[in-house]
């Protein structure tokens, strides 16, 4: 599930696409501190069976998040680093921009 950046000089914001291979998959959600954990931000899902969508994040902080796949939360294997969330009782994926 690769993820991508690309900081923009025009804006003090980054481009991130998150990527997840789930063709077997319904819907895909990305949900995090950049988007007040927004349950309903679908990625769009292509023709390879691959759901992608791209954000504006504001940098220089670190932002927590998570793929909901038909429901069921699962973390970004290739994130920048795993943070333990207590409310959770879980590790978060880290996005650090």
């Amino acid at each position: 599930m690769p993820l991508t950046k690309k900081y923009l000089k025009s804006k003090p914001v980054c481009k991130v696409t998150f990527t997840v291979p789930a063709a077997e998959a319904n819907t895909v959600v990305v949900a995090g501190d950049f988007n007040d954990w927004n349950t309903t931000a679908e990625l769009k899902k292509l023709k390879n069976g691959t759901f992608k969508g791209t954000f504006d994040i504001p940098v220089e902080n670190s932002y927590e998040f998570r793929y909901v796949v038909d429901g069921q939360w699962t973390n970004e294997e290739e994130a920048d680093r795993f943070q333990w969330n207590e409310y959770a009782a879980t590790e978060n994926s880290v996005l650090d921009i």
